[in-house]
């Protein structure tokens, strides 16, 4: 069974196993060509460039740990410091040393490739947050990628045959090259030329585009899945024998079989090379098809498990609310058996707690200074109906109120305290918050007094509540304890926010 601590794992240091595979074909290459000493050498290589490299390791390795502990501008200054100072300082020292015996070209290629996959790193991370998401692109698909590279790629190949024409340096006794050019005029002038060629590479490329979706859309998902390999493996070979003799006859009839001089094709549409073109490019396709089936049913199951825990979230909510009412209501109904000249102004506090409770509880997140609000009125209609005295601190160290949080969170702590600890009190009770953010990490502390000789009750409801909207909404980028002490009762929540 796979173990979720070691795929995490390994998902948080996956940037430096990149820039260790990196660095290890840099030392290939440098080493491949050799005859003797090769591993000493292979050995020497890594060393050196591994000098070269080491602020691109050291930074990688604890990226994902930066991350989390540092808000996006700070992140972007020690990015920028590791791989714009300190990676060119260590490149410079390499070179001037000579570590390895190495030639300074190769340590400035290293760093070169080392900027250049960071680019693309962060490059993949902005498509898959923000690009693959947009609808018109998710709509796209493999399939119709594919698609879309093969009109571009018989585009580019009749636009480079069209501007290489009339170009002596590609006539060749008896056939024509295609060369890598670009004329814009040749390309106007013979704009009918290139329509035929692109029409007719575009054909050649659909065939065998053809049998890519044959295999993709049919044997694949249907027979390699239902009807297992031996039999998958005979349908592709009926298949082709069907297809092939059939699609190369019309690749011989296209004019630009001939145009370059020589035969693109053998005249016998049976030949057996192109049974074997067919059978390659059915079996070579199939691992990007397996990958795509499995693609799709893998967004299948997470689109499942989303809306299932949004589900369960969901019902989390519908619980906590009636909770909160229940109390609320008691307090109302204790102050309105006491006839207190405090029960309209309690009554008003309440509206604005339920009207919180109904419109910002159900949004996804609120601004922490929103939550804090929402918690002082608590605390204060609370203790207008209290009887005893309630010695009450709130520590608050909070540099940044403006980041978000999920609603609903943090008053179940208060709820509780006084359900369990400060209502049942015969005498003075205390309750001690504490909130403090740093960065984007918001650590959260509730004590309150209890009589330990009642009943404590630390799992009801709210906190049954909390731990499970905590797993759903901040997997991993939480720690919750709870415990008691003599009679101080302890809870303490942090939370990596974004």
């Amino acid at each position: 069974m796979l173990n979720i601590k070691n795929l995490n794992f390994s998902y948080k240091y996956q940037d430096f196993f990149i820039n260790v595979g990196l660095l290890l074909w840099i030392a290939i290459f440098n080493t491949y060509s050799l005859s003797s000493n090769i591993w000493s050498t292979y050995a020497s290589s890594i060393l050196a460039l591994g000098f070269c490299l080491l602020p691109v390791l050291i930074f990688s390795f604890i990226k994902s740990k930066l991350k989390q502990t540092l808000n996006k501008k700070r992140y972007a200054i020690y990015l920028g410091m590791c791989y714009f100072i300190l990676l060119p300082v260590f490149t410079d020292i390499a070179s001037i040393l000579k570590i390895g015996e190495l030639d300074s070209s190769i340590f400035i290629s290293t760093a070169l490739a080392a900027q250049t996959l960071e680019l693309m790193l962060i490059a993949n991370q902005y498509y898959q947050k923000k690009v693959q998401h947009i609808k018109w692109i998710k709509k796209i698909g493999l399939e119709n990628a594919v698609l879309i590279t093969i009109i571009l790629l018989a585009a580019t190949i009749s636009v480079m045959a069209v501007s290489s024409l009339e170009n002596p340096i590609y006539q060749r006794k008896g056939f024509r090259l295609v060369g890598f050019e670009f004329d814009a005029k040749m390309l106007l002038y013979n704009f009918g030329t290139f329509l035929g060629f692109f029409s007719q590479f575009l054909i050649m490329y659909l065939c065998g585009y053809l049998l890519f979706l044959i295999n993709s859309r049919f044997l694949v998902s249907k027979i390699l899945k239902e009807k297992g390999l031996l039999i998958y493996l005979l349908t592709l070979s009926a298949t082709v024998a069907i297809l092939y003799p059939l699609l190369a006859q019309v690749l011989i009839s296209l004019p630009i079989n001939t145009v370059f001089g020589r035969s693109i094709f053998v005249a016998n549409p049976f030949e057996p090379e192109n049974a074997f073109g067919a059978f390659a490019i059915m079996l070579i396709s199939l691992p990007v098809v397996l990958a795509l089936q499995w693609g799709k049913q893998n967004n299948r199951i997470m689109a499942l498990e989303k809306e299932k825990s949004q589900t369960e979230l969901d019902l989390l909510k519908q619980q906590l609310n009636p909770h909160f009412f229940f109390n609320t209501l008691n307090n109302l109904y204790a102050l309105s058996l006491q006839k207190s000249e405090k029960t309209p102004e309690s009554i008003l506090q309440l509206s604005e707690l339920m009207r919180y409770t109904i419109y910002k509880g159900q949004e996804k997140t609120v601004k922490l200074y929103q939550e804090l609000d929402y918690i002082e009125d608590y605390i204060q209609l609370q203790q207008i109906r209290l009887r005893k005295t309630l010695h009450f601190e709130f520590n608050k160290q909070v540099d940044n109120d403006q980041i978000d949080i999920a609603p609903l969170l943090l008053i179940v702590f208060i709820e509780n305290a006084f359900k369990h600890g400060i209502e049942p009190a015969e005498d003075a009770a205390t309750l001690k918050l504490s909130l403090i953010t740093v960065d984007n990490s918001l650590s959260f502390t509730c004590e309150n007094s209890f009589d330990p000789e009642e009943i404590h009750e630390t799992n009801g409801i709210g906190i049954d509540n909390l731990k499970k909207r905590l797993e759903l909404l901040y997997p991993n980028r939480y720690t919750l304890h709870i415990n008691s002490i003599g009679n101080i009762f302890k809870a303490k929540l942090k939370l990596q926010v974004t």
